[in-house]
């Protein structure tokens, strides 16, 4: 148990170093769904605390796999792990084992409600000054107003001239200032007869973001690459050499005659050793 607490108060520690993190989340291993189902009657029935933590400690991969997939937002990965890690703890204290699903299941919601709430509180906040102009305005408007309420069009100008903006720039900011933050889930007194909406509703994440589906396909990944590498290992340095060269390289490939000049012999011959090296790899391979 002590190795647990030490391992849950690390993970959900601030995140100093994601790729450490990274490492310790994918540390842990995985549960089984007979060991998920144990855990989770103890949480709900004893209320027990080392079982929640486990609980927690072996679905932090996920969280991490579904974070990084909002990094096109311009906001701190780190900052949204640690949003859908508080999530994950959400959803273990709500998963009921007993209605068939696996937690991971249960939890992408919860993870992705908590990220989703933290990009529109925080992109919204980061992107409503985005020109020289909008800044300018940001900071100026709100004194700039003579009473509340909007604009009328000779105040419009007059707000422009002072700052030395567009009217358009003027307006625009105004009704950005005047747009009331949204919840992302409906309110708590919302009944399902409510003819409302909230951003959950419609709010997606990035395309294939199914954890378990992305764990499985960075698992297979990871185990062909070994594969390669091992097969790799099999030929001769020359051969080696020119197959890295050739095919393993991000850049433009190496030429043949590029390597025909290496090695002093024929380009022709380069080709050779490039098919039967190949051919050896793609049969170690199958």
């Amino acid at each position: 148990m002590t190795t647990n607490v030490a391992q849950y108060n690390l993970a959900l520690a601030p995140i100093d170093n994601l790729s450490s993190y990274t490492k310790l989340v994918h540390s842990t291993p995985l549960l089984t769904a007979e060991e998920e189902y144990d855990l989770a009657t103890r949480l709900q029935t004893e209320g027990d605390v080392d079982a929640a933590q486990r609980l927690v400690l072996s679905h932090l991969r996920f969280v991490n796999r579904i974070a990084k997939g909002y990094s096109g937002y311009g906001l701190p990965v780190a900052d949204l792990v640690q949003e859908g890690n508080i999530g994950l703890m959400k959803a273990v204290k709500r998963f009921d084992p007993d209605k068939g699903v696996r937690l991971v299941s249960f939890a992408v919601h919860w993870i992705r409600a908590e990220i989703h709430e933290y990009v529109i509180r925080n992109w919204r906040i980061v992107k409503i000054a985005t020109t020289k102009a909008q800044r300018k305005l940001f900071f100026n408007l709100r004194g700039a107003k003579k009473r509340l309420g909007w604009l009328n069009k000779e105040e419009v100008e007059a707000v422009a001239n002072d700052l030395g903006v567009t009217p358009d720039n003027v307006m625009e900011m105004e009704r950005r200032l005047a747009s009331p933050d949204a919840s992302f889930d409906l309110p708590s007194d919302a009944t399902d007869d409510d003819n409302t909406f909230s951003p959950a509703a419609y709010l997606t994440g990035p395309e294939k973001s199914d954890p378990s589906l992305q764990l499985e396909q960075t698992d297979y990944s990871d185990y062909q690459n070994q594969r390669l590498t091992n097969a790799l290992a099999t030929l001769d340095d020359r051969s080696r050499d020119i197959i890295s060269q050739r095919w393993l390289h991000d850049d433009n490939k190496t030429t043949l005659h590029t390597l025909a000049d290496k090695y002093h012999v024929s380009a022709e011959r380069i080709r050779q050793i490039e098919n039967n090296a190949m051919k050896k790899l793609k049969a170690l391979m199958i």
